[in-house]
């Protein structure tokens, strides 16, 4: 009998696999995440891991169950009898543990990646997965079936006593283990049982190269647990947050960790691709990439706990990789890069991939990376003015550099764009986007004022104050009462509750209470925020999606600075319901409560940490 979730109850969505076996999607809320800040790992509520990219976040999968149970390939771990599941993470740590109740005994997988900064063990990509058995006796089955490059690329397997090696060009994994392996066609194969105390260990690394296979025998095993325990205990002892919603607000912040990469500094957007937005909808989106808007506001939460060490890591990839003055028709900056820095990331359909529930297509690189998305230099100067007031000050190359993208936006901020929500409808006057030039303009002031930095500030300040004006004028709807989506419109945006946040506007000023009436009533629905209505606003794409997770938590911010705290309060307490079982969010929730899109989603974490921050000021 396959997993249960974590209160027992089974799931609907089935599709056969290559031995006619009837195997189950697990929705996407039934995850847990591991990594070693080069890649990560999805592991379900029934043992199987179900997606793996090896050996980045954006190479090609080796398991993709949660987008083709049939063709994807997967790692599975479970009781082999029936079983109740429950999944936790060890305490302060990204270590998942999942544990199977049966009839017997009990027993547990504990699921990890130990990080290494360098050398040939940063290069093995270790994924280790050690069985426990707690209480009584419990028998467990082991299916290992890679499926490379997406599951086009067909792999060779040799089998040797606790050895199994699956070759592919270009890639090859060693799975070794502490009890005797099968071949199975292209797939290993186990099962043992264990008895009260008693362990059993597989771990699979990538080989080549330097790196040789190794055994991982119980007592490594046990040694790179209590070493990875003590890395994640280490890392988040910097936090110097002490709110009241400690544990969610840490939660998010290790989710957060586990979405950089080591090697530049990067940091994702999520770590999966063409998790859709709705159930046989058709917004899949690949998000394994560098949004310079998602990853500026990681570093803004990140600096808000005290991590600076990401936020200096992540300043050195913008210096490295996102400078200024390439002459793209998009302008100097693209809206996403590669982990690497790299520009190209091409989109394509992957047709032989049903898709995460039969939701296709299922969709590699992202199109929108050659889109004009105006607000991404307010985002990234924003994050530069909070590091330079917060870490350390910035270097004059740095500071040129700001210079270079402010003179830019003051000649260029009144075009039209694609906008934050990257719709694919055509280019309109986006407020939000106007807000963001202002704030590019209006935090570059502020840094040139402290440092005492050189800057053409007559010109800056000439821009600003146009853009001020423009949006006044032109953003405010007479017949709303409200800021809109768009100049001379009437489409309510949730991106505007942005306004107060960025201090371009009093939380309490007459104006804005009214828009955020407006926004009440016409996008939230049980403290949930749509972004906006597709039907009144079409961009480009059929179906319809759930509530914008990062607009809820805006929302919730929102209310604090206009002073309802108590309905802030409320607002945020009823979207901590929306977690999944370890606390994490996917970048949207259906009308059912489900969750939707890539998962987790950097985006809503980041939100729901600055939420709690202000919350939690506000109520002292």
């Amino acid at each position: 009998m396959a997993g249960t979730a974590d209160d027992g109850t089974a799931h609907d969505g089935t599709a056969g696999d290559a031995t006619g076996r009837v195997r189950r999607y697990l929705p996407v809320a039934e995850h847990g995440l591991i990594g070693d800040l080069r890649t990560v790992a999805l592991v379900g509520t029934d043992g199987t891991i179900d997606w793996y990219c090896c050996p980045s976040f954006d190479a090609p999968s080796v398991f993709a169950a949660i987008l083709d149970a049939e063709r994807g390939g997967c790692f599975e771990l479970a009781a082999a009898v029936p079983a109740r599941t429950k999944q936790f993470y060890f305490p302060d740590t990204n270590v998942l543990i999942t544990r199977f109740f049966t009839e017997e005994g009990v027993g547990e997988v504990q699921d990890f990646m130990p990080v290494a900064d360098q050398g040939p063990e940063a290069e093995r990509h270790r994924l280790i997965r050690r069985v426990v058995c707690v209480r009584g006796s419990v028998p467990f089955r082991v299916r290992v079936a890679p499926r490379f490059d997406y599951g086009t690329r067909p792999h060779t397997l040799r089998t040797a006593g606790d050895t199994a090696v699956f070759a592919t060009e270009g890639l090859s994994l060693a799975l070794t283990a502490t009890v005797p392996l099968e071949a199975d066609g292209p797939d290993a194969r186990a099962e043992f049982k264990l008895a009260e105390g008693e362990s059993a260990v597989f771990a699979l690394d990538e080989v080549g190269g330097e790196v040789a296979p190794r055994r991982c025998a119980s007592r490594e095993a046990q040694e790179q647990f209590a070493a990875t325990v003590a890395y994640w205990r280490r890392w988040l002892a910097q936090s110097r947050y002490r709110g009241r919603w400690r544990e969610m607000v840490h939660r998010s912040a290790l989710t957060l960790k586990l979405l950089t990469y080591a090697p530049t500094g990067a940091i994702v957007a999520a770590p999966t691709t063409s998790l859709p937005e709705q159930l046989g909808g058709e917004r899949n989106w690949d998000y394994r990439y560098v949004w310079v808007r998602d990853a500026a506001f990681c570093v803004y939460a990140l600096l808000r706990l005290g991590f600076t060490g990401e936020a200096e890591a992540f300043m050195e990839f913008v210096t490295r990789h996102v400078s200024p003055g390439d002459g793209r028709h998009s302008g100097p900056l693209q809206i996403m890069y590669g982990i690497d820095g790299r520009t190209d990331l091409a989109e394509c359909e992957l047709g032989h991939l049903e898709g995460h529930f039969g939701s296709s297509p299922v969709r590699v690189g992202n199109a929108a990376a050659d889109q004009l998305q105006l607000d991404i230099y307010g985002a990234l100067i924003d994050s530069i003015y909070l590091y330079d007031k917060w870490a350390e000050p910035i270097s004059s190359g740095q500071w040129d550099d700001v210079c270079s993208l402010v003179d830019w936006v003051c000649a260029h901020w009144d075009q039209p764009d694609e906008g934050i929500w990257e719709t694919r409808g055509g280019r309109k006057n986006f407020l939000y986007s106007r807000l963001m030039c202002w704030v590019a303009i209006e935090r570059a002031i502020r840094i040139a004022h402290r440092r005492g930095l050189p800057a053409d500030l007559p010109r800056w300040r000439e821009a600003r104050d146009a853009i001020y004006r423009r949006i006044m004028d032109r953003g405010w709807s007479k017949e709303r009462q409200a800021f809109v989506q768009h100049e001379d419109g009437d489409v309510l945006d949730a991106s505007v509750l942005m306004m107060p946040l960025a201090k371009f506007i009093a939380p309490t000023d007459p104006k804005w209470l009214s828009t955020l009436d407006a926004l009440t009533r016409g996008l939230v629905s049980d403290s949930l925020v749509y972004r906006y209505d597709p039907q009144a606003s079409p961009d480009g794409l059929r179906g319809d999606e759930g509530t914008f997770s990062i607009c809820s938590f805006w929302y919730v911010e929102a209310l604090v600075r206009a002073g309802r705290v108590d309905e802030a309060r409320l607002a945020f307490e009823k979207m901590l319901t929306y977690a999944n079982h370890l606390g994490l969010y996917a970048e949207e929730i259906s009308h059912t409560g489900e969750q939707q899109g890539n998962f987790p989603q950097a985006f809503t974490h980041l939100a729901l940490i600055s939420a709690a921050f202000n919350l939690d000021r506000v109520l002292g």
